[in-house]
């Protein structure tokens, strides 16, 4: 069996003039990360590999998981190959993971997350806001073989409070 975690960034500060891979969270992208992690972590299972897209919004979004699960910033790989918009692109890297790994934790982008989810997930999402996220269980033992998964927690932050 395998868990997917799938977490789009926080919502990202577009008045920053600076290129797409560059730009940074919003204050309502941290404020809305805080509040899915900290429900997010109670489900959670104990042992987790963490995998990054290469983009500072994302990395900074994967800093706010890590500090509110208390857990060291370096455990997270950086993966540029995880700066796709495209589901099969996204599909193919976590095909790579190695199978002794049951549970995958991956901070990435729309729509590529929203489409996988839609793809691989027994619910139609219309769409992964920005901080959400999304749990996805799959019956197979090897990351190559995932198919339809269950989705098990939808994590987004109207659910929690609203913050606009």
């Amino acid at each position: 069996m395998k868990n997917l975690i799938l977490i789009r960034h926080g919502k990202s500060n577009w008045n920053v003039p600076v290129r797409d891979h560059e730009r940074p969270l919003n204050q309502r992208g941290v404020t809305n990360s805080h509040l899915v992690f900290e429900n997010l972590s109670k489900v959670l299972p104990k042992r987790f590999l963490i995998w990054c897209s290469s983009a500072r919004r994302t990395l900074d979004t994967a800093k706010i998981f890590t500090e509110t699960l208390s857990i060291p910033n370096d455990l997270v790989i950086v993966r540029n190959e995880l700066y796709t918009f495209d589901w099969k692109e996204l599909y193919d890297e976590i095909a790579n993971c190695k199978n002794d790994i049951q549970n995958l934790v991956v901070f990435g982008h729309n729509s590529a997350i929203t489409d996988f989810v839609n793809k691989f997930g027994n619910k139609f999402i219309e769409n992964v806001p920005t901080s959400g996220g999304i749990i996805l269980k799959f019956k197979q033992n090897s990351w190559q073989d995932i198919s339809e998964g269950e989705i098990e927690g939808i994590y987004f932050p109207k659910r929690f409070k609203y913050v606009s």
